[in-house]
């Protein structure tokens, strides 16, 4: 027949299933504050960091004009350029006629871009015009895949012109 004990067990378990429930979600969303509480959807940034804007919101640095580049070569240490070329040396010879990963660079000051033989460039360098002078080679170095998109040489490049002149100025040291 009809057994009140049984059915009050049967609520009071779907009853303490619910409260259970509840208490998760309570839980859950004190911890990781998600829900009603913080307004759906409304994100609140950690800290501001203040910036001066002018009236069209954008913010204007100074930079700081250097000398040229012809002024810095003419003033660079061969000696130092000589200790940075290191970086390049794991894929650059300095001897004529030795290829590696990349191209000797002996005699590269004045040579016309991708012109080694038997040195396989990317498309990029072996269609350029022009010779690697100085003001090429600056660029080359600065940002390698930059100056010349689509090259393989996979080096960043060096980000300081001092760098850069000290190490032009002992590859014009590597010539006949």
């Amino acid at each position: 027949m009809f057994d009140t004990m049984k059915v009050t067990k049967i609520v009071g378990g779907l009853t303490s299933a619910l409260l259970v429930f509840l208490f998760a979600n309570w839980a859950a969303n004190s911890l990781y504050g998600f829900g009603e509480k913080r307004g759906e959807g409304e994100e609140k940034m950690a800290y501001v960091i203040e910036t001066e804007e002018d009236g069209g919101g954008a913010q204007e640095t100074a930079v700081e004009e250097g000398p040229d580049f012809a002024t810095l070569l003419a003033s660079a240490d061969p000696e130092k350029g000589a200790k940075l070329f290191k970086k390049c040396a794991a894929c650059h010879a300095i001897t004529p006629g030795t290829n590696r990963t990349g191209p000797t660079l002996y005699g590269v000051v004045g040579r016309d871009i991708g012109s080694v033989e038997g040195f396989g460039y990317s498309a990029t360098l072996a269609e350029m015009e022009g010779n690697w002078d100085p003001e090429a080679l600056n660029g080359f170095l600065e940002n390698p895949k930059g100056y010349a998109p689509g090259t393989k040489m996979a080096f960043k490049g060096f980000k300081k012109v001092e760098e850069r002149a000290d190490i032009i100025a002992y590859l014009q040291t590597l010539s006949e």
